[in-house]
């Protein structure tokens, strides 16, 4: 049995781990300990902002392995409607294959309708062939193309 909740600051250290857990992510993210204060930073501001969750699964032994951020954003296109956004899905290595990805995100869209968001969207790197498989099981329709300009 997993549980999911919204992330605390001693998290921080798992979470980092989980986000540098793959080829595309070991070559953004940076493990050290301490945690890297850019991530103390951002994990603060997103603490913060009450249109910003960051959450995390924990497992039985109280070991954090999963975590995903969601974004709640007003608009005015479509009446004014709120969006969820689902970003850094991840789940722990050793804890995949579990059912806890899927745990993860039908309690992140359930978190989004509760705060009156009609749509939830997402963004996957193409690379990441089997996310965006997972990703379109849960419902997920790959509707627009997705760009982004780094800074």
């Amino acid at each position: 049995m997993v549980t999911i909740r919204k992330a605390r600051r001693d998290d921080l250290s798992a979470i980092v781990a989980m986000l540098a857990d793959d080829a595309l992510g070991l070559a953004r993210e940076v493990v050290s300990d301490p945690v890297d204060r850019r991530y103390v930073e951002a994990f603060e501001a997103i603490d913060r902002d009450e249109n910003q969750m960051l959450a995390v699964a924990v497992s039985e032994e109280g070991q954090v392995i999963g975590c995903l951020q969601v974004s709640f954003i007003p608009g005015l296109s479509r009446l004014g409607l709120w969006r969820g956004q689902i970003e850094s899905v991840r789940v722990a290595g050793q804890a995949r294959g579990r059912g806890i990805g899927r745990d993860m995100m039908v309690w992140a869209i359930e978190a989004c309708r509760k705060r009156g968001c009609r749509l939830v969207q997402l963004t996957s790197d193409r690379r990441r062939e089997d996310a965006l498989r997972f990703y379109e099981k849960l419902g997920f329709e790959n509707s627009h193309a997705g760009l982004k300009l780094t800074l």
